[in-house]
């Protein structure tokens, strides 16, 4: 899914009784043409929600979590709070699935499932990663590049058997990728190879990207989400010492071993989508661009 350049979100992990009445009210009520189902309302789904509700101001959103903790955000928010497993008559006419694996025992399962809800009639979305590409030499990939083999890797098997239900029911992959700066701030130092390529976007530029992915109704396809500026660990760090914007400092990376990263190209994406990032680079976005 997203890398997060200067956006955080602090939550509290408060649990009422209004929060679980909500769940029984969102149950039962009519779904409109432009209504969204978000599954994992977190810093992505909270966006996405934005921006959806800028276009559609009628509709009604509904994020689905895994605990009842966040609910008091998601009423403020204007977002229908509601707990996986929870039984739904209805369907949606929109839908994303940006939960991660990291709270799933059968992930493609949870997709799956969620997939049923999908009534068919706007877009059903799922933000995944770009790990399931075959390639590490830090290398050109696209939206269309090999794969790897079902089999071959317990991690990337969960996310494309998961890509599968999706692109089986008629949904779209939106692949992104999660940030790792700020973890490496926490670390100090980390035996890691500095010359491995990351791909980032900021999770503004991926939820625009998602929800003009919604809007375009398409089906069974999979688009990626970058800057197009790819950059090594190496320089994301230093470019985070340049902004002077984080604390601690970041001693450095220990390790010159491992495989290297891969270097995404969405030109292809953003031509379709007729989509571009308001945030051009990672060094763009820290004020440090020359």
């Amino acid at each position: 899914m997203t890398s997060s350049y200067s956006v955080h979100v602090h939550a509290s992990s408060s649990s009422t009784g209004a929060a679980s009445e909500e769940l029984d009210g969102s149950s039962s009520s009519h779904v409109g043409a432009s209504d969204l189902l978000i599954v994992g309302p977190g810093v992505l789904g909270r966006l996405v929600a934005e921006k959806w509700r800028e276009e559609h101001p009628g509709c009604q959103i509904t994020g689905e979590t895994v605990t009842t903790d966040h609910h008091d955000e998601l009423i403020k928010m204007g977002i229908n709070p509601t707990l996986k497993g929870v039984k739904r008559d209805q369907k949606f006419p929109y839908v994303i699935f940006c939960a991660p694996p990291s709270r799933s025992s059968d992930y493609a399962g949870d997709v799956g499932e969620i997939a049923s809800l999908w009534n068919g009639e706007g877009s059903f979305l799922f933000t995944s990663s770009s790990a399931p590409y075959d390639r590490y030499d830090n290398g050109q990939c696209y939206e269309d590049s090999p794969v790897v083999p079902i089999g071959k890797s317990p991690r990337t098997d969960i996310l494309l058997k998961a890509e599968k239900n999706v692109l089986d029911a008629g949904g779209c992959v939106h692949t992104v990728d999660r940030g790792m700066h700020l973890y490496y701030l926490r670390q100090g130092t980390t035996e890691a190879n500095p010359h491995h390529l990351v791909n980032l976007i900021h999770y503004e530029d991926a939820a625009s990207l998602s929800v003009a992915i919604l809007k375009k109704k398409l089906r069974s396809r999979l688009f990626l989400g970058c800057d197009n500026h790819p950059v090594s660990r190496q320089e994301v760090m230093d470019l985070v010492a340049k902004s002077g914007k984080f604390d601690p400092t970041f001693v450095g990376f220990t390790g010159n071993d491992g495989v290297l990263g891969k270097k995404l190209d969405n030109s292809k994406t953003r031509e379709e989508i007729g989509w571009e990032p308001k945030y051009k680079s990672f060094a763009h976005c820290l004020g440090v661009a020359e």
